[in-house]
């Protein structure tokens, strides 16, 4: 043990994260004022990608997504408890076919709608700021791709004496 402890830091991520989740919140309250309950921000991509493509699996669904399979699967998991999708077995036994139930089906007009409102909306807050929050996600991740968060951290980290 150190004598100092680095968590009296502030969280270098707190702030964006606090930020996405406010975000997401303010989402959530459209569908909650729109009646829509048990409906997280997070649905809305996989329930319009099957509405368009029909049933898949989940690392079908995961890859279309650009997703990781355990996240898609956590995510298909908490639509089914909402009755939003079903899970059949698939072609093999080791594989599941998610489909939308007719409430699922019934939600993708307005989440579609309120999908192209959210990129509206960002567009607008881009054209507001000094910087815009698209183009500084892109020079983040150019700048990952030229030295990784791994490289990074290893060149500051400094390990204790075993």
């Amino acid at each position: 043990m150190t004598s100092s402890d680095p968590t009296e830091l502030p969280d270098p991520w707190h702030s964006l994260h606090e930020l996405l989740a406010a975000m997401d919140a303010e989402i959530e309250q459209v569908y909650v004022e729109r009646g829509i309950e048990g409906v997280r921000p997070r649905f809305a991509y996989p329930l319009i990608r099957l509405a368009h493509t029909g049933p898949l699996t989940i690392r079908e669904l995961a890859k279309s997504l650009d997703r990781s399979h355990s996240a898609i699967s956590q995510t298909v998991a908490a639509m089914r408890k909402e009755d939003l999708v079903t899970s059949e077995p698939g072609p093999d036994a080791r594989t599941r076919r998610i489909d939308l139930t007719e409430r699922g089906r019934s939600l993708v007009p307005f989440l579609e709608a309120e999908w192209r409102a959210t990129h509206a909306t960002v567009a607008e807050l881009d054209s507001e700021l000094p910087y815009a929050m698209t183009a500084l996600v892109e020079e983040v991740r150019r700048a990952l791709q030229h030295r990784s968060m791994r490289q990074r951290i290893l060149h500051h980290l400094v390990e204790p004496p075993r």
